[in-house]
């Protein structure tokens, strides 16, 4: 408890730096970021607020911040879209690198998984990236709602597999060496795994990293439904070896974004702490709460956000 009150504090003081520096160095372009008379203090105090209910509700409904992230702030806040999506891909870039290492020391995210995956989607996520800047803004906002519709009837219909049955690895998987061993601490149970369909999960990787550049949204939503329904992983492997991808795909789109000044430290920071801060009351929020209903409760707000950001684009 005390390593995380002195992380708090030391973020916090970066936060106030960095808000200091953005006063001075970057009020130009914060001001071209915003409507309205507002002081430039006004939208971050706003963003921190906003995106510490935000964290606390992704951990609620078991989805990542930046999956809420990007529709949210875009439909119902002042900021271009390009902004957005920038500050969204460090926000689901950094609950990533914050898991990343635990996960893997626990066996749980399989590098052996991971890698081809990740070389893909990295890739695909530089390529998402540039085609989303380059197209207009009223045309993303559009593909942006329909996708974010399409995840809530993605999370309605998707089941899951505590343990997929895999009757025999095919050729691709077992020449790469994909498979794992790890102990199921909840039985005590040793559970040797494998994969197969690899070239199907390889195909539907390249459109969750087109995805991700393009919209700014963590892929954890479309990461774990492949790994698990249509390659056979078991679903922790599924959900660790996912949260691993993420670090690697957006940070090889954060790049495209940092290189385009699409990041504006404004907007990035507020977000991150809050973010922050919202997850670690959502987890202990998370002993006492319905999961029934905070799980509608996040669809409904993808819902609401998504239908916005439809709107947005079409102009009404």
């Amino acid at each position: 408890m005390g390593r995380k009150l002195k992380w708090l504090a030391i973020t916090l003081l970066g936060l106030g730096s960095v808000m200091l520096l953005t006063s001075n160095g970057f009020a130009d372009t914060a001001t071209e970021a915003v409507s309205g008379d507002y002081p430039w203090w006004f939208w971050p105090i706003v963003l921190l607020v906003v995106t510490f209910v935000m964290g606390v509700f992704a951990v609620l409904g078991g989805v990542g911040g930046g999956v809420l992230y990007v529709p949210i702030i875009s439909g119902f806040f002042p900021f271009h879209l390009d902004f957005v999506r920038g500050a969204g891909l460090l926000v689901a870039l950094s609950g990533a690198l914050a898991a990343g290492p635990g996960l893997l020391k626990a066996n749980l995210a399989s590098l052996r998984l991971a890698i081809p995956l990740a070389l893909i989607a990295s890739i695909c996520a530089i390529i998402g990236a540039m085609i989303g800047l380059a197209l207009p803004t009223n045309i993303v906002q559009i593909a942006l709602g329909a996708t974010i519709l399409g995840i809530c009837v993605l999370m309605l219909t998707a089941k899951k597999s505590e343990v997929p049955d895999v009757p025999k690895a095919d050729n691709l998987s077992t020449a790469l060496r994909i498979y794992g061993v790890y102990t199921e601490d909840s039985t005590g149970e040793t559970i040797n795994w494998k994969i197969h369909r690899t070239p199907v999960g390889l195909v539907l990787f390249v459109g969750i990293g087109i995805m991700a550049g393009m919209f700014g949204l963590g892929a954890g939503w479309a990461n774990v439904p492949v790994l698990n329904l249509v390659m056979g992983a078991p679903l922790k492997i599924s959900v660790a070896t996912s949260k691993f991808l993420l670090s690697i795909t957006d940070t090889s789109a954060a790049w495209v974004y940092l290189n385009k000044g699409c990041v504006i430290p404004m907007m990035v920071i507020p977000s991150l702490v809050g973010i922050m801060l919202g997850s670690f009351v959502g987890v202990r929020i998370l002993k006492i709460a319905k999961p029934t209903f905070i799980r509608w409760m996040v669809i409904a707000i993808l819902l609401l956000a998504g239908a916005k950001a439809l709107s947005k684009g079409l102009g009404f």
